[in-house]
């Protein structure tokens, strides 16, 4: 792929995923939280799922199949989004997204830890520095609000609905897996909100262009995007570049909603950057190493 191109690509599903932490914000005026997300994911899901009947990839035959992408949406959708929303309400968006993205370093841990994946010093090393830069960006908040719960919890599973998706990946679709995982996850948040909170929605022309630039933007074409980039370069090298998005959290919250920006969030932030990239180089690395080992030996 043409570098120019890359670098854009990289850029926009990036500024995607960090933006919609502010947009969120954005749209918490005019709807509660997980409404918001459940008729975000809902709508993108809907639009997804069209999109795959009229590719006519094959669907799943077992149920337990279809299981497994439900599991996947309440950790990846429904719990992710439904958590960072929420955290919205106490906390800047620049530090809900540098909280949710801290889960690279988490997928470290937890995979050690309940998979048994072996890992290099450089990534524990990036876990550790990581780590660290989180304490840095809270040490300014003695009380710890309720957000910066709901932004550690955003983390956590994400970080779960990776490694099911690593666990179960390769026996489903990436298309069918993405389109329906938001699907369920939006059905399982339309429902936590009537049971969680006092759902609404004020349907203005602001409202509804914040839900569809969220369904769209935010959800199909950054996964379109993400998806295109991890399958023509790369996996370990393109994951690298996720350290952007917490960058553009942090610029767009400070840009269009005048969210002030304190030493020790950006110290945090380049010490979580720094983490991550460790985690995700050294992986890249290692797949280099073992494409070289296989070379040789052929």
């Amino acid at each position: 792929m043409n570098k120019w191109l890359f670098a854009f690509l990289v850029v926009l599903t990036t500024s995607l995923m960090g933006s919609a932490f502010t947009i969120g914000k954005i749209g918490l005026a005019y709807a509660t939280p997980i409404m918001l997300v459940a008729l975000r994911f809902l709508l993108a899901g809907v639009l997804m799922a069209i999109i795959v009947k009229c590719l006519r990839i094959p669907y799943p035959k077992h149920v337990s199949v279809w299981l497994k992408i439900a599991l996947i949406g309440f950790f990846q959708t429904a719990a992710v989004m439904g958590c960072i929303f929420v955290s919205l309400r106490t906390i800047t968006a620049g530090q809900s997204s540098i909280l949710t993205f801290t889960n690279p370093l988490l997928v470290v841990l937890f995979g050690t830890l309940f998979m048994k994946m072996t890992y290099s010093w450089r990534q524990w090393l990036g876990v550790i520095l990581g780590f660290i830069g989180v304490l840095i960006t809270l040490g300014a908040q003695v009380d710890l609000r309720i957000g910066t719960l709901y932004g550690f919890l955003s983390a956590i599973s994400w970080a779960i609905g990776t490694l099911l998706i690593k666990k179960w990946g390769t026996q489903i679709n990436t298309w069918v897996l993405t389109a329906y995982q938001m699907l369920f996850g939006g059905l399982i948040l339309f429902v936590g909100s009537f049971l969680l909170e006092d759902p609404s929605f004020q349907i203005t022309p602001i409202s509804i262009a914040i839900l569809v630039w969220l369904a769209l933007m935010a959800s199909i074409v950054q996964f379109a995007v993400w998806f295109y980039l991890l399958q023509k370069g790369d996996p370990g090298k393109t994951s690298a570049f996720l350290f952007l998005a917490p960058f553009f959290g942090v610029l767009t919250g400070w840009l269009l909603l005048d969210e002030s920006i304190s030493w020790n969030v950006i110290l945090g932030g380049v010490c979580i950057f720094i983490g991550i990239f460790l985690v995700n180089w050294t992986a890249r690395l290692r797949m280099e190493r073992e494409a070289i080992h296989h070379d040789a030996k052929l």
